[in-house]
């Protein structure tokens, strides 16, 4: 009795509460009561998990009354259905000893009109009353939902994070990208301008290589105008590297100066003499068929053919000819590598002839530079093309200009040719240097010409 006497005071609470104003404040009311005071969820989530908590613990965990199970039944059905007197036409007519299921129907029916909203509340408020453990289970479940949230809420964050890295890095491969075009446009510009200016010297050389043969001609001026291109760029990148540390030089001088409040002249930058003389920078590239070539040399006319013995340097003069405007040259060598290096005496040639001289060092070569003269000092070769000729030992020699250092070539694998146009008058001096190697010999072929 006790049980129904508490059912019946859940019905009656509620239809009072319904009754109060008769509108929708009294829902809100109901909903507000669960929602913030109780569980702090929404209420149809918490008649939801009032449910499942009832269809699955009842019988195990926790006993209801039957006039409890009729009343929670009997909620139940008001919320999914609506009211029985609604509804009541559609049902089939229960048996005459289905004494359970009349009662149900009773217990729906003394609901009346009562809302779907106040029927959640009706239900919550009666298993939480009858069951404790109901507020415990929630409470997990609000705890769990909230760690869910949590965890949405930094995946967002995370995927927010991801989206700005992923639009950054796009943004910073689109730069990168317009920049990788911007180089090639100006590298195709540097390239079609160099290509231009050394047209007419490669296609010579070509000529000279396969005559009769477009062909083989053009792709050999492919490959010497590519080579040339990286041999200037990395001649800017050195010039551009000189000049910086240049710069901090005299910036440091200049700040020396000032510390020791010093007066001193203003230092201008140097010119280069190779500019005052119209001296440019020579032209250097490589081809493959280094066969063909030492035996195109071995059988041609001339001492194209040199063997250049361990510690010494031969130099080949090659006297400017007064219908030619450029100097070309190749060289190779059978096993190993040999110095070379380039060098321009100014002064009216004597002879049209092309000579070899053989020195045991580069210091013997020098004296050979100059027509077998012997002098008692070392020669002296300087840049400063201002100063005219060198006095050494009260005899005047020629200026000497450096065009291509004297560096080791890998000529014994590939041909090593290059050109120069004439600065002037004068005498080139093209330096092969074995004085490093203390017992190999090496044979050298090499061959010289000039075009207009």
């Amino acid at each position: 009795m006790a049980a129904e006497s508490d059912s019946s005071q859940v019905t009656e609470n509620i239809n009072n509460l319904s009754l109060e104003n008769g509108n929708n404040a009294t829902i809100n009311k109901t909903s507000n009561i669960i929602d913030t005071v109780e569980y702090g969820l929404p209420l149809k989530e918490v008649y939801k998990l009032a449910f499942n908590f009832y269809k699955e613990k009842e019988g195990k965990a926790v006993h209801f009354s039957y006039e409890d199970k009729l009343q929670l039944v009997a909620f139940s059905q008001q919320v999914l259905h609506g009211p029985f007197a609604d509804i009541s036409h559609k049902l089939q007519p229960l048996g005459t000893l289905d004494v359970v299921g009349k009662d149900r129907r009773i217990a729906w029916q003394k609901l009346g009109q009562l809302s779907a909203e106040q029927a959640r509340a009706g239900f919550v408020e009666l298993l939480s009353r009858k069951c404790p453990l109901f507020s415990t289970y929630i409470e997990a479940h609000r705890r769990e939902k909230k760690e869910q949230d949590r965890r949405a809420q930094e995946q967002l964050e995370k995927k927010k994070i991801e989206e700005e890295e992923r639009l950054k890095k796009l943004e910073e491969e689109k730069v990168i990208q317009e920049e990788m075009w911007k180089q090639e446009a100006i590298k195709r510009q540097i390239q079609l301008a160099l290509n231009q200016q050394t047209y007419e010297q490669f296609r010579k050389y070509a000529e000279q290589q396969y005559p009769g043969d477009p062909e083989k001609q053009g792709s050999l001026i492919k490959q010497l105008q590519e080579q040339h291109y990286i041999q200037y760029m990395q001649q800017l990148q050195a010039t551009q590297r000189e000049k910086e540390i240049k710069n901090d030089n005299q910036l440091e001088k200049h700040e020396s100066i000032e510390q020791n409040e010093e007066k001193s002249e203003t230092n201008y930058p140097e010119k280069d003499p190779s500019e005052e003389m119209g001296i440019v920078t020579a032209s250097m590239w490589t081809r493959s068929e280094i066969e063909s070539f030492k035996q195109s040399v071995a059988q041609g006319e001339g001492d194209g053919v040199v063997r250049v013995g361990h510690g010494e340097t031969v130099t080949v003069r090659v006297p400017t000819h007064p219908q030619g405007t450029r100097l070309f040259w190749e060289f190779a060598t059978d096993h190993y590598d040999i110095g070379f290096g380039v060098y321009f005496e100014f002064g009216t040639p004597t002879s049209e002839e092309v000579s070899v001289h053989v020195s045991e060092s580069d210091d013997d070569d020098a004296d050979d530079l100059d027509d077998d003269e012997t002098y008692d000092e070392e020669t002296i070769r300087t840049n400063d093309l201002e100063s005219g000729s060198v006095t050494v030992s009260g005899v005047s020699k020629p200026l000497l200009h450096e065009i291509v250092p004297v560096y080791r070539r890998d000529c014994q694998n590939e041909v090593y040719a290059g050109s120069h146009p004439y600065p002037g008058k004068g005498v080139y001096l093209l330096k092969f240097d074995n004085s490093y190697s203390l017992w190999r010999s090496k044979t050298l072929y090499y061959r010289v010409y000039y075009t207009q």
